[in-house]
């Protein structure tokens, strides 16, 4: 018995990558996967941009911070990739929940509130992979057309099949 699967092309896209994840794990996860990585100078070390889908990552692993966290100008780094980058995601980088990640992750919730900057708890670099492809996947050009209008005829079909609309045609 023969089995058809539906192959569809798989997704690849061009990625700028910061000179200082040049030999990170991800970068390499990303490369086996076939999309362009360029890497450069001039981007926020530790970020992955998005050209494409205009969506933009800053890897922060809590274990690289010297010190105390207040001091470690952290905060200042995330406002200016706020600042730069209109779609912003941090990935937070903590294989376990320990007093100090959580104690960072509410610290920048805090902060951040109200901004465009969204947070991305990470464990391991193929959640990190995982997470920034799904995002830039579904904010790229041809697959958000896609994605909105699908979510058109879902709602028009919720509207079709409402009780409440049923009821209200009949009133008219």
């Amino acid at each position: 018995m023969e089995t058809h699967k539906e192959t569809t092309p798989q997704w690849r896209t061009t990625i700028i990558v910061s000179t200082s994840l040049q030999n990170h794990d991800t970068n390499r996860m990303l490369s086996s996967q076939q999309h362009r990585i360029r890497c450069s100078d001039s981007v926020e070390s530790g970020a992955f941009i998005f050209p494409l889908s205009g969506t933009a990552f800053l890897l922060v692993d809590p274990q690289d911070l010297l010190g105390r966290f207040e001091e470690s100008g952290l905060i200042e780094r995330i406002k200016t990739f706020v600042q730069v980058h209109r779609n912003s995601f941090l990935l937070l980088y903590a294989p376990f929940n320990g007093e100090k990640e959580l104690e960072i992750l509410s610290v920048i919730q805090h902060r951040f509130f109200g901004s465009n900057l969204r947070i991305l708890p990470v464990r391991n670099n193929a959640e990190i992979v995982k997470g920034m492809l799904t995002i830039a996947k579904a904010t790229s050009k041809p697959h958000v057309d896609s994605i909105r209008d699908r979510m058109s005829l879902a709602r028009a079909h919720v509207i079709e099949s409402s009780p409440v609309w049923e009821m209200l045609r009949d009133i008219l």
